[in-house]
């Protein structure tokens, strides 16, 4: 008689790996979703997929500025570097100073800009260009919460010291209600571009499954550089705002009624709610 010690563990590994084999046929595989997160199936009885559709409408709200944010410099010229720098520190703060006698707080005022550079002779063809002296730039931006002052306080900045206006940028202290009222349109957009694709598709939109909107946006806004004396006495009109908002719907989408498959009861299938799996057919 021959015996076969391991033809028992043979059998039950040959019969795990068939069972494994199942469970790996069998077990659902799941759609990935926005973001790669999981989502359920979208099926009707019969394997029929459900579809979707994603639209993305724009939507605006317009807005009267209530604050400006402005960059003003001094430059200064010297034969030294040192000469520049020290009369350019002189010239600034006194600038800063009218800044704080208008009512600007310490926290809108920051230097965006300081720059020391030679000023060069290129004139003398064939030779060396020289440095003929030194040009000191400071910069600050600024910004200024009551409109109805600023171009008065432009005149007074001028005549502190301040020489150069690198731009001018209207904007809103709390910018929060113009936005919602920009995303709410973005929304209506969205779903009214929806509405009327699924009318000309034939399909009747289900339930919303996934929204994300873009980060809002104001503009355009005047930028300009000029010399300041030219700034004297120039009329500031703060004007009207746009704040823009953009959305993205993601709708579940169904066919007509009369183009649904039937059941063998001949009732119209209904799908399962979003997340939920098909049910198993015999």
């Amino acid at each position: 008689m021959m015996i076969f010690p391991r033809s028992g563990s043979m059998m039950r590994r040959t019969a795990v790996a068939v069972l494994a084999g199942s469970l790996a046929v069998a077990a659902p595989v799941m759609a990935q979703g926005p973001e790669g997160k999981p989502m359920g199936h979208h099926m009707k009885k019969g394997g029929h997929m459900m579809g979707r559709l994603s639209v993305t409408g724009d939507g605006e709200a317009r807005a009267v500025p209530d604050m400006a944010t402005i960059t003003i410099g001094v430059s200064s010229r010297a034969d030294s570097a040192a000469g520049a720098m020290t009369q350019n520190s002189a010239s600034q703060q006194a600038v800063i100073d009218q800044l704080k006698a208008e009512g600007i707080e310490d926290r809108d005022i920051q230097t965006s800009g300081l720059n020391l550079s030679p000023m060069m002779d290129h004139s003398q063809e064939g030779q060396a260009p020289k440095i003929v002296g030194y040009q000191a730039q400071n910069m600050v931006t600024v910004g200024v919460r009551d409109l109805d002052r600023l171009g008065a306080m432009l005149d007074g900045l001028v005549k502190a010291g301040a020489n150069e206006i690198y731009g001018i940028a209207f904007g809103l202290q709390n910018p929060q209600a113009a936005e919602d009222e920009a995303r709410r349109a973005a929304i209506a957009e969205a779903r009214r571009r929806a509405e009327i694709m699924a009318e000309a598709a034939g399909v009747k939109l289900g339930p919303i499954v996934y929204i994300s909107d873009a980060q809002a946006s104001t503009g355009p806004q005047p930028q300009f550089r000029m010399m300041a004396e030219a700034a004297m006495g120039a009329p500031v009109e703060r004007g009207e705002m746009s704040v823009t908002q953009q959305a993205t719907l993601t709708f579940a989408i169904r066919p007509a009624p009369g183009d649904m498959p039937a059941d063998e009861t001949g009732a119209e299938s209904e799908a399962p709610a979003d997340g939920a799996e098909a049910p198993a057919s015999n």
